[in-house]
């Protein structure tokens, strides 16, 4: 049997000083090669997901797995696995496109060869074999999202975690972004994806999970829950599931 690329049981969080759970006993499983959207509003729990399987914060109680391995228990193992592309853009404005990634290379510990090879390839994946020693502040708000992508791809993670990749980019840079997403998921790569967008997350997600007050409020193929709901989009669905 295939080792899920995510498992979470029971997961509970709750910040001091607060009355309400960020995470309300909360399992979710994702098989490998899934492209999984995470939908809700501000303050659902999403981040607060994300931060535990990254190792940045720990559960009260429940369990976290990355392909079986356990977090944080196993996160110097589980780290090399995982790509985490944050919602800011998290890189170096002064620095050129090829230095910001020289620099993440090094972090991930890539041989200056391979970091060269693999920072060619990407660039050229995302149509920005040209640009490379732009500085980034020169460069316009689609070109730093797909910079900000490539910096967590450089080390051929198993796990991407996007957290709203595509917020204020136009429509170009927004279509080859998912475009390449898709084209990862083809390759093995399983992704977490976070959006407020519902409907790029109706056309580029295998599965979606709602998720409100740290709970789960609806899972499933978008196709299926919109066809189970009688709704005409997961816009409605999310709409009609944060009245409830």
């Amino acid at each position: 049997m295939t080792v899920p690329a995510v498992g979470i049981s029971n997961l509970c969080k709750t910040y001091k000083g607060s009355s309400r759970p960020a995470l309300n006993n909360l399992s979710i499983s994702i098989g490998q090669g899934e492209i999984y959207g995470l939908l809700g509003p501000n303050g659902a729990g999403k981040s607060t997901l994300i931060h535990i399987l990254c190792g940045l914060r720990r559960a009260d109680s429940g369990s976290a797995c990355i392909f079986g391995l356990p977090v944080p228990e196993r996160l110097a193992e589980v780290k090399p696995l995982i790509g985490l592309v944050p919602q800011d853009v998290a890189l170096y404005p002064s620095l050129t496109v090829n230095e910001n990634l020289r620099i993440f290379g090094g972090i991930y510990g890539m041989r200056r060869g391979e970091l060269r090879r693999r920072i060619a390839g990407l660039l050229g994946r995302f149509g920005l074999e040209e640009q490379g020693d732009k500085p980034l502040h020169a460069c316009s708000g689609g070109m730093k999202r797909c910079v900000n992508l490539i910096a967590g791809m450089l080390h051929g993670p198993r796990l991407l975690i996007l957290d709203e990749p595509t917020v204020g980019i136009d429509v170009e840079a927004r279509r080859l972004i998912l475009d390449n997403l898709r084209s990862i998921r083809a390759e093995g790569c399983t992704i977490i994806y976070t959006s407020h967008y519902m409907e790029e997350a109706q056309a580029l997600c295998t599965r979606v999970a709602f998720v409100n007050h740290g709970r789960i409020i609806a899972e499933g193929a978008p196709s299926e829950l919109m066809q189970s709901s009688g709704a005409e989009s997961l816009e409605d669905i999310y709409l009609s599931e944060l009245r409830t």
